[in-house]
């Protein structure tokens, strides 16, 4: 029979001291044997009722006094089961609670090896797009040139600067996508240099000439010597992606290059300019906005890939404009905020 409760798991008291009464029954008995034997000797020899009454006495204590020793002999067995027990269920969760820790580490193992693998799957997957776009980038630079050669043979013709331009475009949106790709490799390191700023300006005008030629935009531009701490081919990048998009956006006018203070470069344009309501999504992947969406030519991802290019340079670009009027380009090299994993 259990001596302790199911439910509650502790001693049921009822169960403990049925045993006990059982234990002291024959003492019991032999104390009433006693009284009975004192009782019938004091009623045949005729004694005093005192005699009788002090062996009651004597009896009864000496019985009570057995009846307490038992029953703390009891309760000391009783807490000694009541811990022996405890300490086996405590056992008995220990090893419960290894078993679940056990499988607990053989389930996260799993995960692990699972996470690591479909990582480096990822990993080669990226690693052969990037390959492949790579590759294709240097394989149509060979006919974008080939047919810059050809049109150089008549370079003053209108249809010749204007395949010109297409071929400049053709070979800005292969070069999008490969810093798109580029970008995305977080652990690609940057070459930080005290750079001039005329330098890279002058080779993008130059590239661009024909732009401004073609849509009969002016430039205003004073060569500066300032110098900021950046990458070269990435200033590069951002400054070109920049003009590109003044180009785009303005039929005819002017474009403005120049430093407002020692840190702070501005590019503005006389075009269409942005509207107000687009002006929070302009850097969004993707978005292009009303005038994109009209302009053929639009890709989205033009401002998206500066942002993102300043971030990682630990620039800001600021986009100001007003429909009609035209657009301000704010690049403020004093910001060293470096994103790396942008």
């Amino acid at each position: 029979m259990p001596l302790w409760n199911e439910g509650s798991g502790r001693p049921d008291w009822k169960r403990w001291v049925s045993p006990f009464v059982k234990a002291v029954a024959p003492q019991f008995f032999l104390f009433s044997a006693i009284m009975i034997s004192f009782a019938l000797l004091i009623f045949f020899t005729e004694s005093e009722f005192s005699l009788f009454w002090y062996g009651v006495q004597l009896s009864s204590f000496f019985f009570i006094l057995s009846l307490i020793i038992q029953w703390i002999q009891y309760l000391n067995r009783v807490r000694e089961a009541e811990s022996v027990r405890f300490g086996s269920d405590a056992r008995n969760d220990n090893r419960k609670l290894n078993a679940i820790d056990a499988l607990y580490q053989e389930k996260y193992q799993e995960l692990y090896e699972e996470y690591q693998s479909f990582k480096q799957e990822t990993v080669e997957k990226d690693r052969d797009q990037m390959d492949y776009f790579t590759l294709w980038l240097h394989q149509i630079k060979t006919p974008i040139s080939a047919m810059s050669l050809l049109l150089q043979k008549n370079p003053e013709t209108k249809d010749g600067l204007r395949l010109e331009q297409e071929l400049i475009r053709v070979n800005d949106y292969t070069h999008m996508a490969l810093n798109y790709l580029k970008l995305e490799d977080s652990g690609k390191e940057l070459e930080l240099e005290e750079i001039a700023v005329a330098d890279v300006i002058k080779v993008i005008l130059k590239k661009y000439a024909v732009f401004f030629i073609y849509k009969d935009i002016s430039v205003e531009y004073e060569p500066s010597e300032q110098t900021v701490l950046s990458d070269k081919k990435w200033l590069e990048v951002l400054i070109e992606q920049l003009v590109s998009n003044s180009l785009k956006y303005t039929k005819a006018g002017e474009i403005s290059i120049r430093f407002e203070d020692e840190q702070t470069l501005i590019i503005e344009d006389t075009g269409s300019g942005i509207r107000q309501e687009d002006l929070p999504k302009i850097f969004e992947k993707g978005y292009t906005g009303l005038d994109g969406r009209l302009h053929s030519k639009s890709t989205g991802l033009g401002l998206f890939l500066s942002r993102k290019i300043c971030r990682r340079l630990g620039h800001a670009l600021t986009i100001e404009s007003e429909p009609g009027k035209g657009t301000k380009a704010i690049i403020d090299f004093g910001e060293k905020s470096w994103d790396l994993f942008d």
